[in-house]
Protein backbone atom coordinates (compact mmCIF):
# COMPACT_ATOMS: atom_id res chain seq x y z
CA UNK A 1 0.00 0.00 0.00
CA UNK A 2 0.79 3.77 -0.71
CA UNK A 3 2.85 4.72 2.44
CA UNK A 4 1.46 8.08 2.25
CA UNK A 5 -1.70 6.78 3.30
CA UNK A 6 -0.89 6.73 6.78
CA UNK A 7 -1.07 10.41 6.50
CA UNK A 8 -4.28 11.22 5.81
CA UNK A 9 -6.66 12.33 8.65
CA UNK A 10 -9.90 11.28 8.90
CA UNK A 11 -12.51 13.27 7.39
CA UNK A 12 -14.30 15.34 9.08
CA UNK A 13 -17.73 14.10 8.49
CA UNK A 14 -15.90 10.49 10.02
CA UNK A 15 -14.81 12.98 12.91
CA UNK A 16 -18.07 14.26 13.70
CA UNK A 17 -19.64 10.51 13.67
CA UNK A 18 -16.97 9.61 16.17
CA UNK A 19 -18.02 13.18 18.45
CA UNK A 20 -21.55 11.78 18.21
CA UNK A 21 -21.02 8.04 19.33
CA UNK A 22 -23.54 7.17 22.43
CA UNK A 23 -25.30 10.83 22.13
CA UNK A 24 -28.86 10.05 21.44
CA UNK A 25 -30.37 13.52 20.02
CA UNK A 26 -33.34 15.08 21.74
CA UNK A 27 -36.99 13.22 20.13
CA UNK A 28 -38.72 16.23 21.04
CA UNK A 29 -36.84 18.25 18.21
CA UNK A 30 -36.51 17.02 13.75
CA UNK A 31 -33.44 16.72 12.76
CA UNK A 32 -31.83 19.98 10.80
CA UNK A 33 -28.29 18.72 9.37
CA UNK A 34 -26.32 21.99 8.46
CA UNK A 35 -23.11 20.49 8.71
CA UNK A 36 -22.29 19.63 5.09
CA UNK A 37 -22.15 21.99 1.83
CA UNK A 38 -24.56 19.89 0.12
CA UNK A 39 -27.23 22.57 -1.99
CA UNK A 40 -30.70 21.44 -1.17
CA UNK A 41 -32.45 23.51 -3.25
CA UNK A 42 -34.39 21.86 -6.34
CA UNK A 43 -32.70 21.16 -9.34
CA UNK A 44 -34.06 23.14 -12.31
CA UNK A 45 -36.58 21.24 -14.70
CA UNK A 46 -34.75 22.12 -17.66
CA UNK A 47 -31.60 20.36 -16.45
CA UNK A 48 -33.08 17.18 -15.38
CA UNK A 49 -34.87 17.46 -19.08
CA UNK A 50 -31.78 17.79 -20.73
CA UNK A 51 -29.97 15.49 -19.07
CA UNK A 52 -33.19 12.69 -19.85
CA UNK A 53 -33.15 13.57 -23.16
CA UNK A 54 -29.35 12.62 -23.71
CA UNK A 55 -29.29 9.18 -22.36
CA UNK A 56 -28.55 7.97 -25.46
CA UNK A 57 -25.31 9.47 -25.17
CA UNK A 58 -24.42 6.46 -22.39
CA UNK A 59 -23.84 3.82 -25.37
CA UNK A 60 -20.56 5.84 -26.21
CA UNK A 61 -17.28 6.68 -24.51
CA UNK A 62 -16.90 9.64 -23.84
CA UNK A 63 -13.29 11.75 -24.34
CA UNK A 64 -11.29 12.86 -21.66
CA UNK A 65 -11.89 16.41 -22.80
CA UNK A 66 -15.48 16.40 -23.59
CA UNK A 67 -17.68 17.69 -26.84
CA UNK A 68 -16.42 20.68 -28.13
CA UNK A 69 -20.48 22.11 -27.12
CA UNK A 70 -19.43 21.83 -23.89
CA UNK A 71 -15.96 23.34 -23.93
CA UNK A 72 -17.09 26.91 -25.99
CA UNK A 73 -20.09 27.19 -23.85
CA UNK A 74 -17.78 26.74 -20.30
CA UNK A 75 -15.43 29.42 -22.43
CA UNK A 76 -18.21 31.69 -23.45
CA UNK A 77 -19.63 31.71 -19.30
CA UNK A 78 -16.06 32.45 -18.28
CA UNK A 79 -15.62 35.49 -20.68
CA UNK A 80 -19.06 36.84 -19.96
CA UNK A 81 -18.84 35.97 -15.91
CA UNK A 82 -15.59 37.43 -15.35
CA UNK A 83 -15.00 39.87 -18.50
CA UNK A 84 -12.34 38.52 -20.29
CA UNK A 85 -11.41 38.57 -23.58
CA UNK A 86 -11.73 35.23 -25.74
CA UNK A 87 -11.22 31.80 -23.55
CA UNK A 88 -9.89 29.09 -26.03
CA UNK A 89 -12.19 26.36 -25.90
CA UNK A 90 -9.19 24.10 -26.90
CA UNK A 91 -6.47 24.81 -25.45
CA UNK A 92 -7.60 26.80 -22.40
CA UNK A 93 -10.59 24.68 -20.97
CA UNK A 94 -11.03 21.29 -19.41
CA UNK A 95 -14.21 19.71 -18.79
CA UNK A 96 -14.44 17.47 -14.81
CA UNK A 97 -15.97 15.94 -12.76
CA UNK A 98 -16.79 17.80 -10.07
CA UNK A 99 -13.87 20.79 -8.64
CA UNK A 100 -13.08 17.97 -6.12
CA UNK A 101 -11.79 15.20 -8.41
CA UNK A 102 -9.40 17.56 -10.19
CA UNK A 103 -8.80 19.62 -7.70
CA UNK A 104 -7.57 16.35 -6.24
CA UNK A 105 -6.09 14.51 -9.41
CA UNK A 106 -4.40 18.34 -10.21
CA UNK A 107 -2.10 17.74 -7.42
CA UNK A 108 -0.85 13.97 -8.85
CA UNK A 109 -0.37 15.60 -11.80
CA UNK A 110 1.95 18.55 -10.90
CA UNK A 111 3.95 17.76 -7.96
CA UNK A 112 7.93 16.67 -9.56
CA UNK A 113 8.82 14.08 -6.65
CA UNK A 114 11.83 14.07 -8.15
CA UNK A 115 12.34 17.24 -6.52
CA UNK A 116 13.74 17.11 -2.49
CA UNK A 117 11.15 17.60 -0.33
CA UNK A 118 8.18 19.57 -2.22
CA UNK A 119 5.45 21.64 -0.64
CA UNK A 120 2.29 22.03 -1.35
CA UNK A 121 0.71 25.41 1.09
CA UNK A 122 -2.91 25.57 1.39
CA UNK A 123 -4.96 27.93 3.96
CA UNK A 124 -5.97 27.22 7.10
CA UNK A 125 -8.89 26.38 7.67
CA UNK A 126 -9.42 24.65 4.30
CA UNK A 127 -10.97 22.15 2.18
CA UNK A 128 -9.50 18.94 3.04
CA UNK A 129 -9.13 17.56 -0.08
CA UNK A 130 -6.00 20.04 -0.95
CA UNK A 131 -4.27 18.37 2.54
CA UNK A 132 -4.83 15.11 1.38
CA UNK A 133 -3.98 15.93 -2.56
CA UNK A 134 -0.01 17.21 -1.25
CA UNK A 135 -0.04 13.82 1.01
CA UNK A 136 -0.75 11.61 -1.57
CA UNK A 137 1.33 13.34 -4.14
CA UNK A 138 4.29 12.94 -1.94
CA UNK A 139 4.47 16.89 -0.76
CA UNK A 140 4.07 18.00 2.71
CA UNK A 141 1.63 20.44 3.18
CA UNK A 142 2.01 23.57 4.89
CA UNK A 143 -0.63 26.22 5.80
CA UNK A 144 -1.47 30.01 5.96
CA UNK A 145 -3.07 30.68 8.87
CA UNK A 146 -5.94 32.94 8.28
CA UNK A 147 -8.16 34.65 11.11
CA UNK A 148 -11.28 37.47 11.31
CA UNK A 149 -9.37 40.24 12.90
CA UNK A 150 -7.83 40.35 9.47
CA UNK A 151 -10.73 40.01 7.53
CA UNK A 152 -9.54 36.04 7.07
CA UNK A 153 -6.66 37.57 4.29
CA UNK A 154 -3.74 35.46 3.20
CA UNK A 155 -0.90 36.76 5.58
CA UNK A 156 2.27 35.33 2.81
CA UNK A 157 4.97 36.30 5.40
CA UNK A 158 3.79 33.77 7.38
CA UNK A 159 5.73 31.37 5.59
CA UNK A 160 9.57 31.36 5.34
CA UNK A 161 11.59 32.17 2.16
CA UNK A 162 12.37 28.12 2.14
CA UNK A 163 9.34 26.76 2.48
CA UNK A 164 8.14 29.10 -0.90
CA UNK A 165 11.86 27.86 -2.67
CA UNK A 166 10.53 23.97 -2.27
CA UNK A 167 6.46 25.33 -3.17
CA UNK A 168 5.36 24.01 -6.30
CA UNK A 169 1.77 24.42 -5.78
CA UNK A 170 -0.36 26.59 -3.73
CA UNK A 171 -4.41 25.75 -3.40
CA UNK A 172 -6.30 29.30 -2.72
CA UNK A 173 -10.46 29.31 -1.84
CA UNK A 174 -12.37 32.41 -3.21
CA UNK A 175 -14.76 32.64 -1.97
CA UNK A 176 -13.28 31.02 1.03
CA UNK A 177 -14.62 27.42 2.45
CA UNK A 178 -15.39 27.72 5.37
CA UNK A 179 -15.11 31.83 5.69
CA UNK A 180 -16.94 33.07 2.56
CA UNK A 181 -13.91 35.83 2.13
CA UNK A 182 -13.26 36.63 -1.26
CA UNK A 183 -9.70 37.55 -2.40
CA UNK A 184 -9.14 40.99 -3.15
CA UNK A 185 -7.37 42.48 -5.96
CA UNK A 186 -3.79 42.92 -3.84
CA UNK A 187 -3.76 39.92 -2.65
CA UNK A 188 -3.68 38.54 -6.20
CA UNK A 189 -1.13 41.07 -6.82
CA UNK A 190 0.68 40.20 -4.15
CA UNK A 191 0.28 35.61 -4.72
CA UNK A 192 1.24 36.75 -8.54
CA UNK A 193 4.42 38.20 -7.73
CA UNK A 194 5.02 34.86 -5.25
CA UNK A 195 4.69 32.80 -8.01
CA UNK A 196 6.61 34.55 -10.35
CA UNK A 197 9.97 35.17 -8.07
CA UNK A 198 9.39 31.30 -6.90
CA UNK A 199 7.83 29.16 -9.72
CA UNK A 200 5.27 27.61 -8.13
CA UNK A 201 1.38 26.98 -9.57
CA UNK A 202 -1.62 28.13 -8.30
CA UNK A 203 -4.84 25.80 -7.71
CA UNK A 204 -7.69 28.45 -7.54
CA UNK A 205 -11.28 26.57 -6.15
CA UNK A 206 -13.56 29.01 -7.15
CA UNK A 207 -16.85 26.51 -6.33
CA UNK A 208 -18.81 28.95 -4.56
CA UNK A 209 -18.13 31.68 -6.78
CA UNK A 210 -21.58 32.17 -8.07
CA UNK A 211 -23.09 32.56 -4.63
CA UNK A 212 -23.37 35.93 -3.77
CA UNK A 213 -25.64 38.53 -2.52
CA UNK A 214 -24.99 41.82 -4.32
CA UNK A 215 -25.84 41.35 -8.09
CA UNK A 216 -24.03 44.41 -9.17
CA UNK A 217 -20.64 43.04 -7.43
CA UNK A 218 -19.82 40.05 -8.06
CA UNK A 219 -16.98 37.99 -6.52
CA UNK A 220 -13.41 38.63 -8.76
CA UNK A 221 -11.96 35.66 -9.95
CA UNK A 222 -8.66 34.39 -10.59
CA UNK A 223 -8.55 34.70 -13.72
CA UNK A 224 -10.30 38.58 -14.04
CA UNK A 225 -7.18 39.31 -11.55
CA UNK A 226 -4.76 37.92 -13.84
CA UNK A 227 -6.12 39.62 -16.81
CA UNK A 228 -6.63 42.76 -15.23
CA UNK A 229 -3.32 42.67 -13.90
CA UNK A 230 -2.28 42.22 -17.49
CA UNK A 231 -0.58 38.31 -17.21
CA UNK A 232 -1.36 37.35 -20.83
CA UNK A 233 -1.86 33.75 -20.95
CA UNK A 234 -2.75 33.28 -17.35
CA UNK A 235 0.88 32.34 -16.52
CA UNK A 236 1.10 29.41 -13.74
CA UNK A 237 -2.65 29.44 -12.88
CA UNK A 238 -5.39 27.43 -12.89
CA UNK A 239 -8.97 27.82 -11.82
CA UNK A 240 -11.44 25.32 -10.74
CA UNK A 241 -15.22 25.57 -10.46
CA UNK A 242 -18.35 23.49 -10.93
CA UNK A 243 -22.12 23.51 -11.28
CA UNK A 244 -22.90 21.67 -8.03
CA UNK A 245 -23.54 24.69 -6.05
CA UNK A 246 -24.44 27.29 -9.06
CA UNK A 247 -26.81 25.01 -10.49
CA UNK A 248 -28.05 22.56 -7.42
CA UNK A 249 -27.13 19.77 -9.17
CA UNK A 250 -24.29 18.25 -6.76
CA UNK A 251 -25.35 14.64 -8.12
CA UNK A 252 -24.29 15.39 -11.55
CA UNK A 253 -20.35 15.98 -11.26
CA UNK A 254 -19.70 18.40 -13.26
CA UNK A 255 -16.98 21.19 -13.37
CA UNK A 256 -14.24 22.74 -15.37
CA UNK A 257 -10.80 23.95 -14.80
CA UNK A 258 -9.43 26.65 -16.91
CA UNK A 259 -6.05 28.58 -17.50
CA UNK A 260 -2.81 28.23 -18.22
CA UNK A 261 -3.03 26.24 -21.96
CA UNK A 262 0.42 24.69 -21.16
CA UNK A 263 -0.27 23.24 -17.88
CA UNK A 264 -3.57 22.17 -19.06
CA UNK A 265 -1.42 20.08 -21.79
CA UNK A 266 0.35 18.31 -19.42
CA UNK A 267 -3.34 17.99 -16.96
CA UNK A 268 -5.09 16.66 -20.13
CA UNK A 269 -2.17 13.84 -20.66
CA UNK A 270 -2.42 12.68 -17.09
CA UNK A 271 -6.30 12.66 -16.95
CA UNK A 272 -6.03 10.64 -20.67
CA UNK A 273 -5.05 7.59 -17.90
CA UNK A 274 -6.72 8.68 -14.88
CA UNK A 275 -10.19 7.88 -16.80
CA UNK A 276 -11.84 10.52 -15.81
CA UNK A 277 -14.47 11.57 -18.79
CA UNK A 278 -17.30 12.94 -18.11
CA UNK A 279 -21.24 11.27 -18.52
CA UNK A 280 -22.39 11.99 -22.21
CA UNK A 281 -25.82 13.42 -20.80
CA UNK A 282 -24.45 14.89 -17.57
CA UNK A 283 -21.81 16.71 -20.37
CA UNK A 284 -25.52 18.04 -22.55
CA UNK A 285 -26.71 19.13 -19.18
CA UNK A 286 -23.98 21.02 -18.63
CA UNK A 287 -23.94 22.86 -21.52
CA UNK A 288 -27.81 23.99 -20.90
CA UNK A 289 -26.97 24.87 -17.28
CA UNK A 290 -23.86 26.88 -18.47
CA UNK A 291 -26.01 28.78 -20.80
CA UNK A 292 -28.47 29.90 -18.61
CA UNK A 293 -28.22 32.40 -15.74
CA UNK A 294 -31.75 33.00 -15.16
CA UNK A 295 -31.87 29.89 -12.31
CA UNK A 296 -28.68 30.85 -10.69
CA UNK A 297 -30.36 34.63 -10.17
CA UNK A 298 -32.52 32.93 -8.12
CA UNK A 299 -30.71 30.33 -6.53
CA UNK A 300 -28.59 33.84 -5.27
CA UNK A 301 -32.17 35.14 -4.01
CA UNK A 302 -32.79 31.81 -2.05
CA UNK A 303 -29.60 32.33 0.00
CA UNK A 304 -29.80 36.25 0.23
CA UNK A 305 -33.24 35.49 2.07
CA UNK A 306 -31.37 33.11 4.44
CA UNK A 307 -28.96 34.70 5.47
CA UNK A 308 -30.17 38.17 6.07
CA UNK A 309 -33.26 36.37 8.09
CA UNK A 310 -30.50 34.35 9.89
CA UNK A 311 -27.45 37.12 10.61
CA UNK A 312 -30.48 39.58 12.18
CA UNK A 313 -31.49 36.69 14.49
CA UNK A 314 -27.96 36.11 15.32
CA UNK A 315 -27.00 39.36 15.81
CA UNK A 316 -29.62 39.73 18.82
CA UNK A 317 -26.52 37.76 21.07
CA UNK A 318 -23.49 38.11 19.08
CA UNK A 319 -21.50 40.12 16.69
CA UNK A 320 -21.86 39.05 13.17
CA UNK A 321 -21.94 40.07 9.79
CA UNK A 322 -22.48 38.75 5.90
CA UNK A 323 -19.75 36.49 4.88
CA UNK A 324 -18.47 38.07 1.45
CA UNK A 325 -20.13 34.98 -0.49
CA UNK A 326 -20.49 31.11 -0.56
CA UNK A 327 -23.63 29.63 1.95
CA UNK A 328 -21.44 29.12 5.05
CA UNK A 329 -21.76 31.42 8.15
CA UNK A 330 -18.79 30.83 10.14
CA UNK A 331 -19.32 31.72 14.15
CA UNK A 332 -17.56 31.78 17.06
CA UNK A 333 -18.94 29.33 19.69
CA UNK A 334 -19.59 30.60 23.33
CA UNK A 335 -17.18 27.73 24.37
CA UNK A 336 -15.13 24.89 22.86
CA UNK A 337 -16.42 24.01 19.64
CA UNK A 338 -16.44 20.20 19.86
CA UNK A 339 -18.52 20.61 23.32
CA UNK A 340 -21.03 23.20 21.31
CA UNK A 341 -21.87 20.89 18.49
CA UNK A 342 -22.02 17.71 20.89
CA UNK A 343 -24.35 19.48 23.10
CA UNK A 344 -26.46 21.33 20.11
CA UNK A 345 -26.83 17.76 18.64
CA UNK A 346 -28.02 16.37 21.93
CA UNK A 347 -30.38 19.05 23.10
CA UNK A 348 -31.54 20.27 20.14
CA UNK A 349 -31.28 17.70 17.19
CA UNK A 350 -29.06 20.37 15.05
CA UNK A 351 -25.72 19.44 13.48
CA UNK A 352 -23.19 21.84 12.35
CA UNK A 353 -19.64 21.36 12.07
CA UNK A 354 -16.78 21.80 14.71
CA UNK A 355 -14.46 24.55 12.85
CA UNK A 356 -11.18 22.62 15.13
CA UNK A 357 -12.20 19.59 11.90
CA UNK A 358 -11.50 22.02 9.61
CA UNK A 359 -8.22 23.02 10.27
CA UNK A 360 -4.56 22.15 11.41
CA UNK A 361 -2.83 23.26 14.13
CA UNK A 362 0.53 25.25 13.43
CA UNK A 363 2.77 25.78 16.20
CA UNK A 364 0.66 26.29 18.74
CA UNK A 365 -2.23 27.95 17.26
CA UNK A 366 -5.43 26.48 15.19
CA UNK A 367 -7.31 28.77 13.98
CA UNK A 368 -10.68 26.94 13.49
CA UNK A 369 -10.81 26.09 17.45
CA UNK A 370 -13.77 27.50 18.84
CA UNK A 371 -15.40 28.43 15.54
CA UNK A 372 -18.45 26.36 14.12
CA UNK A 373 -19.32 26.42 10.46
CA UNK A 374 -23.06 26.76 9.92
CA UNK A 375 -24.08 25.82 6.05
CA UNK A 376 -27.19 27.49 4.99
CA UNK A 377 -28.81 24.87 3.16
CA UNK A 378 -31.78 23.47 4.27
CA UNK A 379 -35.30 25.43 3.77
CA UNK A 380 -35.51 29.14 5.36
CA UNK A 381 -38.04 27.23 7.75
CA UNK A 382 -35.47 24.83 9.00
CA UNK A 383 -32.66 27.02 9.20
CA UNK A 384 -34.94 29.72 11.49
CA UNK A 385 -35.84 26.92 13.54
CA UNK A 386 -32.28 25.21 13.95
CA UNK A 387 -30.86 28.97 14.90
CA UNK A 388 -33.55 29.51 17.32
CA UNK A 389 -32.57 25.98 19.11
CA UNK A 390 -28.83 27.49 18.87
CA UNK A 391 -29.56 30.94 20.33
CA UNK A 392 -31.43 28.84 22.87
CA UNK A 393 -28.67 26.80 23.79
CA UNK A 394 -26.02 29.78 23.85
CA UNK A 395 -28.91 31.66 26.24
CA UNK A 396 -28.74 29.34 28.39
CA UNK A 397 -24.79 29.13 29.22
CA UNK A 398 -25.32 32.66 29.84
Amino acid sequence: MNSNLNHLQPYPFQKLRKLFEGVSPNPAFNSVDLHIGEPKHITPDFICQVFSDNLGGLASYPTTLGTESLRISIAAWLERRFNLPVINPDTEVIPVNGSREALFSFAQAVVDTASANPIVVCPNPFYQIYEGAAILAGATPHFINIFPESDFRLDYRQLSDDVWKRTQLIYVCSPGNPTGSVMTLEEWRQLFALSDRYGFIIAADECYSEIFFDETQPPLGALEAAYRLGRNGFPRLVVFNSLSKRSNVPGMRSGFAAGDATLLKKFALYRTYHGCAMNPAAQAASVAAWNDERHVVENRRLYLEKFTVITASLAELMPIKMPDASFYLWIKAPFNDLDFTRQLYRDYNVTVLPGSYLARGVGDINPGNNFVRIALVASLEECVEAIDRMKSLISNQT
